[in-house]
């Protein structure tokens, strides 16, 4: 799909929010329908997911303690009729060690973010009968 660049937001999330409730809010709230996501910071005991093939299912992987968020990348599109956030982290401990993948929750102490909103017809997920909600595939 073609998008024109929208509206460009710089913000700062609130500490103690939930970072992906705070994404999917913002968006929400700013009838953002299709964007990208981009941020840094530092989250508190957050939930990463790897996404099993063999089960279709992810893997919840519980971090405790506070994490810097070295990085935050991801998407906004269409799911169930409203901004569905979909964001991927590398997060770093106080011994340098670093973890990662899809975000299910977490705790902000900071979070700043880059928001690109992407102007065009939007981006909508659907079940594809693996546990995952995906966009339509592009044709060659």
């Amino acid at each position: 799909m073609e998008f024109e660049p929208g509206r460009v937001f710089l913000l700062r999330a609130p500490e103690g929010v939930d970072l992906l409730d705070f994404v999917n809010g913002f968006a929400e709230k700013n009838g953002i329908k299709t964007a990208i996501v981009k941020g840094i910071g530092s989250l508190r005991n957050p939930v990463v997911g790897y996404y099993s093939e063999e089960i279709k299912a992810y893997k919840r992987i519980e971090l405790f303690g506070t994490f810097e968020l070295l990085t935050l990348l991801g998407n906004v599109s269409i799911k169930d009729g409203k901004p569905f956030a979909h964001l991927h982290v590398t997060l770093g401990n106080a011994n340098g060690n670093v973890f990662g993948g899809h975000l299910m929750k977490g705790e902000v102490f900071v979070a700043e973010l880059y928001v690109q909103e992407l102007v065009g017809e939007p981006l909508v997920r659907k079940e594809r009968g693996n546990n995952l909600s995906l966009w339509d595939e592009e044709s060659l």
